[in-house]
């Protein structure tokens, strides 16, 4: 029986989100795997998966007498690369993006620059610091670089709502990226490459609602998914093209959820999440239901294909 570390929890604001995705894809894997659960408090601290404290030389001994990681840490210090680096170093394989294309990707700047060289397009934008200046130039989107969740993220719709957003985005990270609004529908696409070097792109998501998908929306239960979104063969085939490029322009691993507005004039890059929510419920399993493939099986997919990888 193969023996499965699955890590939750992490010290930034997605800790709780994290939590749900660990306890929803360890209480999968348990029917037909031997699993290991490891947590990272608040404070950065590792525990075990009663809560009892580890400390991080304890919890390498635990991740090296596993087969494999499925690390479900969204944001830093998990999403960012840094448990790719643990697992990485102990000589552990784990499921998921490595080490680069993990840290990149969670970099919306750096994402914006790699989508634009491929052709992918990306909303207009102004990177930003702390003693960097900006000006109101229309309906915008503020919102830090690396942070997830949309934590920090605000619409401004005029100018003296520029300050507030600006400070909201600074509370989770020194640089600030104010990009154009774009009026489009908001799709999802999930890309899975396997093992073997094969694709597979599930049916792609709409999120239906008004406003930003912002971090209430998401996880108050409120959301309204369609999947398979209702586009024309045409509309997703430019979806699926564009999210395939992009997660390979980055070296990315595993299944990657790659997000969209689309647009009359086609679909323009919104970011790339490399450990999307994995909860039954979140977008990329219903994604992969619509295409047949269970929650339980999407599970046993990504960690066979983990152990295979060469």
């Amino acid at each position: 029986m193969t023996r499965v570390c699955v890590i939750g929890g992490g010290a930034n604001g997605e800790h709780a989100v994290s939590l749900e995705s660990a306890s929803a894809a360890a209480e999968a894997l348990a029917a037909r795997h031997d699993v290991v659960r490891l947590t990272i408090d608040r404070t950065g601290f590792w525990r075990d998966g009663e809560g009892r404290p580890l400390g991080l030389a304890g919890a390498v001994q635990v991740i090296t007498s596993c087969d494999v990681v499925l690390p479900l840490l969204h944001g830093r210090h998990g999403e960012d690369g840094t448990l790719a680096a643990l697992c990485d170093l102990a000589d552990v394989r784990w499921v998921g993006s490595p080490v680069g294309a993990a840290a990149v990707a969670m970099d919306k700047w750096a994402t914006k620059l790699v989508a634009e060289d491929v052709g992918v397009r990306t909303a207009r934008g102004t990177l930003i610091t702390r003693s960097s200046s900006y000006w109101f130039d229309g309906p915008c989107v503020v919102k830090p670089v690396t942070a997830g969740s949309s934590l920090g993220v605000t619409l401004v719709t005029k100018p003296e709502q520029l300050p507030r957003a600006l400070a909201a985005a600074f509370e989770h990270d020194d640089r600030v990226l104010v990009e154009e609004q774009i009026v489009g529908r908001e799709i999802d696409v999930a890309v899975l490459r396997r093992c073997d070097g094969g694709w597979m792109v599930a049916p792609p998501l709409e999120i239906c609602g008004d406003g930003i998908f912002d971090y209430e929306t998401k996880y108050d239960g409120s959301a309204h998914f369609v999947v398979p979104a209702a586009v024309t063969p045409t509309e997703r085939l430019a979806l699926e093209d564009a999210a395939v490029r992009v997660y390979d322009a980055l070296g990315c691993d595993g299944v990657v959820r790659v997000d969209f507005f689309l647009t009359a004039s086609g679909p323009v890059l919104n970011e790339v999440n490399t450990t999307p929510g994995f909860t039954e419920h979140s977008q990329v399993p219903r994604m992969f239901a619509a295409a047949g493939i269970s929650y339980d099986d999407l599970l046993d997919l990504l960690v066979g294909d983990a152990l295979a990888a060469a």
